[in-house]
Order: structure tokens, then C-alpha cells, then sequence
């Protein structure tokens, strides 16, 4: 069983066979493309573990085809290969989401130490965001901020509203301390953010209302307990 698919963008033609050679001999299914544009094209037909993509290419540069790639898909990693070492390329490539960022010449040992670790890393990330809650009758799905009433209706959530929700199922039946939701998913706990606070918990009480188990208690000046 292949350990992943990876799709490599390389103009360099020596360079591109030489990869992907070494990365099937260490098992993994690779697809190449020799620019951006024809890398960006094949991403949408076929699904990848992780993008290698070079930076200086022809018709479309990698730091272009790895906006467009995160476009389509946000969760799939990807790591730059460069001829240059200048810290501001660096820079730029961490600030677009890059894994990892490997200069030319490439030394393939490192480079599948550094494809290890990055898969990894995406394996963790993707069992945390998969993860599921059920609250009394409903499902929660925070990565699609979808709280599903029945098998097929659902309700979409704002993105603070996901975030609580979620604070609120980690810490089912016990104490959700107020200062700290506030400072995690408003970045302040002044007047004003408390109230809005308020106002969110109201929403998720009516969201929630349709199964008379589930309560959000408030604590007074403690927090709130989510209880199904």
C-alpha cells in the first residue's frame, strides 16, 4: 500500500525525474507536472496528500499555485523547493501556509525526513478536525461549523459560534470558564466582548432548543456548563 500521493511541480525536467524516481522507490505515487499552471490543473483532478511545488516556475510561479491549491483545498500540505536561500522567499512562503521549505540542491534524505513529518503533522490535524460531537439529539461538526438537527437538515454556524459550541463540548458537563473562551475566541474580556459573549450563548441556546435535555448553565462570574 502506498504511503501517500504527492504531486510534484518542477521545471526542472533532470530534476523532476530524479524525485520522483527516489520518492516511488520509497513508496510513494507521485504525479509531476513542469509548471504552475499545468500543477494548479492536475490538483483539481485528482486528490493529494501533499504538494511539492518549486517556486520559480514558468506560466504560473509556486508561490501563485500554492494560493490557488489552498483555494481548492485548505487541509492539504505542501512543502517549497527553492534555488534560493534569501530569508524574505522563506518568509513569504511560511506567511502563504508552507509545511516546510527545502533550498536546491536537494538532498532526497532529508527531503523524505522532512515528507514524514509533514504527513504526520497533517494525519493529527485532520483526526482533530474529523472530530464529531453529539449534544443530546444533535451532531456538531466543527469543521464544517454544521450543527445538524437531523440526518439531513442542519444549521450553519458562525465561525465564533462553531468556536464556542466546540469549547463548550470539550468541557461538557463541567465548567467552561468564562475569561477563558473570551480570551481565546475574542482576544479580550472587556465590556464589550463579554456582551457579545452573552448574545452567542443566547444563539446556541436556541439552536439547541428542540431537545429539552440539553441546557447551557450559566455560573454566575464563572462561565457556562453545556449538559445533554
Amino acid at each position: 500500500m502506498p504511503k501517500a500521493k504527492i504531486l510534484l511541480m518542477e521545471d526542472d525536467a533532470v530534476l523532476r525525474y530524479a524525485l520522483k524516481e527516489y520518492l516511488e522507490l520509497e513508496d510513494y505515487v507521485v504525479e509531476t507536472a513542469e509548471d504552475g499552471e499545468e500543477g494548479v490543473k492536475l490538483f483539481k483532478e485528482m486528490i493529494f496528500d501533499l504538494c511539492i511545488i518549486d517556486v520559480m516556475m514558468p506560466k504560473k510561479d509556486g508561490f501563485t499555485a500554492a494560493k490557488e491549491i489552498q483555494k481548492e483545498n485548505p487541509f492539504v500540505p505542501f512543502l517549497f523547493l527553492t534555488a534560493r536561500s534569501m530569508k524574505v522567499d522563506k518568509l513569504k512562503g511560511f506567511k502563504i501556509g508552507a509545511d516546510d521549505y527545502l533550498v536546491k540542491p536537494v538532498d532526497e534524505e532529508e527531503l523524505i525526513a522532512r515528507i514524514e513529518v509533514i504527513l504526520r503533522r497533517r494525519k493529527d490535524v485532520l483526526q482533530i478536525k474529523s472530530k464529531e460531537w453529539q449534544i443530546g439529539t444533535y451532531t456538531f461538526k466543527p469543521t464544517s461549523r454544521r450543527l445538524y438537527v437531523q440526518q439531513e437538515n442542519y444549521i450553519t454556524l458562525t465561525e465564533k459560534e462553531a468556536r464556542l459550541l466546540e469549547m463548550l463540548c470539550k468541557k461538557k458537563g463541567t465548567l467552561l470558564k468564562r475569561e477563558d473562551a473570551l480570551l481565546q475566541i475574542w482576544n479580550g474580556k472587556d465590556y464589550f466582548n463579554r456582551r457579545s459573549m452573552d448574545v452567542h450563548i443566547a444563539r446556541l441556546r436556541k439552536y439547541l432548543r428542540n431537545d429539552p435535555n440539553i441546557k447551557i448553565t450559566n455560573v454566575h462570574g464563572k462561565g457556562f456548563i453545556l449538559e445533554d
